[in-house]
């Protein structure tokens, strides 16, 4: 218990600070290259803070554990807009364009009711995962061309530190993987620690990947969307989440299905968590609308909304145990 205990604490103290030089590295590129921020955020954030996501899940679907990774990457999604945004919020104002409601998170509503029906028949078959994995090759390739071609922003930076980072663009790479592969690295010794733990306490495989792991992984999207929202990019904060959920309900579940078929799956996932999935995804819909009506921005009260939806949802976790 011990070592889990330190793996944990180590773990935490190596993510914060790996958050920060990550988000330098995508920064400096971002700059060097004079790509929309948000275009960062959904791909290089969303898909390299999910990478802890996919290996848990891939390595549950090889030890024949599907609770551990479907709860993993549902449980994700879930955090990532109610915990992940709300914190957020909280911290600084996160900016709400016409074109990621309309499509961005139009995208995720509709890969969210593609694995809805899928799950309905209570399993997961290896042409679902290579739909899923199809899926996401089309989703990204059509975020891509609406980042280049809309007008979302591109990050800017002071032009001293911008022809700077132009000089340096070996270095901002390497800062990249070094943040990325620290973020991974530490969010797997925070995970393993966790379900140690857990494990001792006698939970369930499905509430262990639904609550530990499920936040264990999210915690580079959370690390990452707070420092780039105290950075002043916003664009970079809402697009890690939108990418990382993708990328989760395409990327994570669709191999986890491709390695091992997945049968008699606990009902629980599709009554209660992809519930949840919908359910939170239409709330951030709601308040993106509500917010881009108004000033443009998700503010406190969004932040406040999303983490109450998150105590709900711990809540009914906690109810569903017992």
């Amino acid at each position: 218990m011990g070592l889990a205990i330190i793996a944990v604490i180590i773990g935490l103290a190596i993510l914060v600070w790996s958050a920060d030089t990550f988000i330098d590295g995508a920064t400096s590129l971002a700059v060097r290259f004079n790509m929309p921020s948000f275009l960062i955020g959904v791909i290089i954030l969303g898909i390299g803070t999910s990478a802890p996501e996919l290996v848990v899940s891939a390595l549950a679907a090889l030890a024949g554990s599907p609770d551990i990774a479907l709860g993993n990457a549902y449980g994700s999604n879930i955090i990532n807009i109610t915990l992940v945004l709300g914190v957020t919020a909280l911290i600084s104002p996160i900016i709400i364009r016409s074109d990621v409601i309309r499509y961005d998170l139009m995208l995720l509503i509709a890969t969210t009711a593609l694995a809805a029906i899928q799950l309905a028949d209570g399993s997961l078959s290896l042409i679902d995962g290579v739909v899923l994995v199809v899926a996401l090759v089309a989703v990204l390739m059509i975020q891509i061309f609406l980042s280049l071609r809309g007008n979302k922003d591109k990050v800017e930076l002071p032009e001293e530190l911008a022809a700077k980072q132009q000089i340096n663009v070996l270095k901002s790479f390497g800062t990249l993987i070094l943040g990325l592969s620290l973020l991974i690295a530490s969010s797997r010794a925070i995970v393993w620690g966790a379900v140690e733990l857990a494990t001792l306490w006698g939970m369930s495989e499905l509430l262990i990947g639904l609550t530990i792991v499920a936040i264990g992984t999210s915690l580079p999207e959370l690390v990452a969307s707070v420092a780039a929202a105290r950075r002043g990019e916003h664009d970079m904060a809402l697009g890690n989440v939108i990418g990382s959920n993708l990328f989760n309900t395409l990327g994570v579940v669709g191999l986890a299905a491709i390695i091992k078929p997945m049968q008699n799956i606990d009902p629980l996932i599709l009554s209660r968590d992809m519930v949840m999935v919908g359910l939170v995804t239409l709330i951030l819909f709601i308040l993106a609308i509500i917010a881009f009506r108004r000033q443009g921005e998700m503010k406190h009260g969004s932040g406040v909304v999303l983490i109450l939806t998150f105590i709900f949802y711990s809540v009914w976790l906690a109810k569903s145990a017992l």
